[in-house]
């Protein structure tokens, strides 16, 4: 059997319903705290990978540039001409 005391009168019944609502409020506290360090956490990884998205953007920009610089130079072709023979492929 269970080790609590079945509930004898209106004064039980009060006490234990107010038992039930304080260890509510406790666990609730608690899980609005977790859910509070998840969204935290998920904010910053947010902000990382942003912040990576930027880099890969400006390093496939860098990239490009320097192929297109190095196509022009190697075969004497103007950047439009080459830009518009890879987009029509």
């Amino acid at each position: 059997m269970s080790d609590r005391k079945v509930p004898r009168s209106k004064e039980d019944l009060k006490k234990f319903r107010d038992e039930v609502v304080h260890q509510f409020h406790v666990i609730s506290e608690d899980v609005i705290s977790q859910v509070k360090q998840v969204a935290e956490g998920v904010a910053n990884v947010d902000e990382k990978l942003d912040r990576r998205f930027n880099e890969l953007r400006t390093e496939i920009q860098e990239t490009r540039q320097e192929v297109l610089a190095a196509v022009m130079r190697d075969y004497g072709v103007s950047p439009a001409l080459f830009i518009d023979v890879i987009c029509k492929q």
